[in-house]
Parts: structure tokens; sequence; C-alpha cells
């Protein structure tokens, strides 16, 4: 007598490969939109191939890399089932990091970790990074997506991601390009981008909120506004860095993400720099200041945990100023100046000294910031 087919031990354990296989279904047409004819092999390969025969048109190519993730954001996408912004974030966090040395992403990778595959929500995520690669002009040439029963609640997932990007050697930007004098610009944010979470989801469940509820401050309900995606940055500034009259006026960059303005700052400037960034050229957005109220904080104090409404930083040359405002802004990021590069005696004060084992510049955040509903930024 024939015996009874057997369960599939791995799926008793809970992994099910066959969801997995499905949802690898499902992504694919995202995923190959990013694809141009440097890549090879199309998806599911154990390996992603990128064709780099182009690097050999550079002098002296330097590779950048990135990896981050998104952080406690997750959660308020699994709070209100909407997957399909978080992948932007992920690409947010992870390319626009490359850009700041003035590399242009090659390729990326993503990386899903998940209690139960559910095909259409890893599809959500993955469209929604593949959205970000096309339009900050990286293939997405390969990842993973792991089931960890046990490990991770059904609904409960977390998202990495890793990019390489190619710079010539003489066109890195960094702290040893700045002069005092140079000029701090700041560009807008999108909101909160990816960081800060933990302190918003503090907030929101101290006051008991529920993520569906609505907010007329916030225009929506709280989950659609706090999952507002991360704006993305690199392809407006490979352009400006791209043109002539204006890119070699840009000397660094920074990507404000954790630690705030002030620590972020002092990352791209020489040592003995230091810079005054004047709040009274901004007016953090709403979001900002509904959550600072929420949690009965002065904005202030929330300066090393979110971006307030700044979401990148340069620093850039004199000369070039009103140039590169105006290109940034006909590309769709309001952009104003906060302060400028000094080396004299700097003045008594609490100064923000290097951050993350850099030892850079120092900068403050001084003055007040702008009334809510003052005129756009930098419009004074």
């Amino acid at each position: 007598m024939a015996s009874a087919p057997h369960e599939n031990p791995y799926s008793a354990a809970g992994v099910d490969t066959a969801a997995g296989d499905l949802a690898v279904e499902l992504m694919k047409t995202a995923v190959k939109r990013t694809h141009g004819p440097e890549v090879l092999g199309g998806v599911g390969g154990f390996a992603g191939l990128f064709d780099a025969s182009a690097l050999r048109d550079y002098a002296r190519p330097l590779l950048a890399t990135s990896t981050d993730g998104v952080g406690t954001k997750v959660a308020i996408a699994q709070a209100i089932d909407k997957h399909d912004t978080i992948g932007e974030d992920l690409v947010g966090m992870v390319v626009d990091d490359i850009v700041v040395v003035g590399a242009r992403p090659l390729f990326m990778t993503d990386y899903i970790a998940c209690g139960k595959v559910i095909p259409t929500r890893i599809a959500d995520i993955v469209a929604g990074i593949a959205r970000g690669c096309e339009l900050t002009g990286t293939a997405l040439v390969g990842g993973e997506t792991a089931e960890h029963p046990g490990l991770l609640g059904i609904d409960d997932y977390d998202v990495a991601g890793a990019a390489t990007g190619v710079v010539e050697a003489d066109r890195v930007l960094g702290a040893e390009r700045v002069k005092s004098g140079d000029v701090v610009l700041a560009l807008a944010s999108s909101g909160l981008h990816s960081n800060g979470y933990s302190l918003v989801r503090h907030i929101v469940a101290g006051r008991g909120i529920a993520y569906g509820a609505a907010s007329a401050e916030l225009g929506g309900t709280w989950g659609e506004a706090l999952l507002e995606p991360t704006r993305l940055y690199t392809s407006p500034l490979l352009r400006l860095l791209g043109d002539a009259a204006v890119g070699t006026g840009i000397h660094s960059l920074s990507h404000v993400t954790g630690g705030g303005i002030a620590a972020n700052l002092a990352r791209v400037l020489p040592q003995n720099t230091w810079v005054d960034v004047d709040r009274s050229t901004w007016s953090p957005p709403p979001v900002f200041r509904v959550l600072a109220d929420l949690g009965d904080l002065e904005l202030t104090a929330t300066e090393g945990t979110w971006n307030l409404g700044i979401g990148f930083l340069a620093v850039v040359a004199p000369e070039v100023v009103d140039a590169a405002i105006a290109a940034l802004r006909a590309d769709g990021i309001d952009t104003w100046q906060v302060g400028v590069v000094r080396d004299d005696a700097r003045p008594d004060g609490e100064f923000e000294q290097g951050a993350k084992g850099v030892d850079g510049g120092a900068v403050r955040l001084v003055g007040s910031y702008a009334d809510a509903g003052s005129p756009a930024n930098g419009a004074k």
C-alpha cells in the first residue's frame, strides 16, 4: 500500500516557500523597470550582475557604498496595513547617503525579514523600493525575503538595503573642500522622513491616538500623515553637481538623518570652523509642531531627533548660492540660506562638535523659529 504524502517539514515549521515564490512573481515587473542594459540576468539569480564597463571612462573611479533601514516607521505601516511607500523611505535612507560624497548610484539590493510571507504585502514593499530606485536612477539588482516564524509575528517585518555608487576621485565632496565664507543652504524635507519614529510612536501612544484616527491639523489620518515618504534628493543634486556653472561650487553635502541638523552638518565641516544655523529662516512644518505639542515638548528639545523641515544641507561657494537655490527650487525642492561657515574665534555656547566618530566642525542652532503660517522658507 502506498504511503500517504508527507507534509513538507519546512512548511510545518512555519516557512512557506511557495508564498515566497509568488511574491517574487508579483514584484518582477516593478523591479525590471529599474533595469537598464547594464543589468544582466534578470530577477531571481543567486547574485545580481551589473556591467561595470562604463567605469573605464573614469580616470580614477571610487566606489561609494551605504547600507541602512527604515527604523520603527515600519510599525506604523503595519498598524494601518499600508506598505506601498515604506520602500521609498528605504531608498531615501540608503541612496541619498551615497550622493553626499558626490557619487552617482549604480545599483541596490534589499532585504525583508518577516514573520510570514504575505505575497501581496511583500510585492507592495518592493514596488515602493523599485519606485524609489527609478526616481534616483538606481538599478534594483537583487534582494532577499526571509520568513522568521517564532522570532517575528505574522504581521511583523523589517526592511534593509545596501547600494553602491561611483564618483571620480577628484570630484569627491567633503569637509576638505569647505572654506570660511561658504554658505550653508537648507533643502526642505517632506516631513519626518525616517528618523525619530520611536519618539513619534511614544507620543502618539501616550495620548491614546489610533493611527486610523483623523487629524484635522495634519489633513488626513494620523497613520497616513506619519507615513509621508522620505523626499529623494539624489537626482536633483546630481543634476546640480553636473551643472558646469554651479557644480564645482558645491563643496560638501549632509543628509539630515539620525542626530538632527547640527550634528549632521558638523560631520561635513573642517575642524576649527563653526556655523550658527539661524532658526528664524524657516518654520518647521505642522507635523513637527503637532507632535511636539502633544508630547509637551519645545521644538528645540527635538532638534537632536527630528529634521524639523530640513532634509539635506549643502555647503557652497558664495558665488553659486543664487544659482543653486534657483536650480533646486526649479526641481521642486524649496531651498534657502541658513548660515555661513566661519573660522574665526568661536563664541561661547553649546555647539555640536562633529558626530558619529567624525571630528569635524562645530554647529549650533540660534534664534527662534519663524511662526507657523509665515512665508515660504527663506522668503524674508
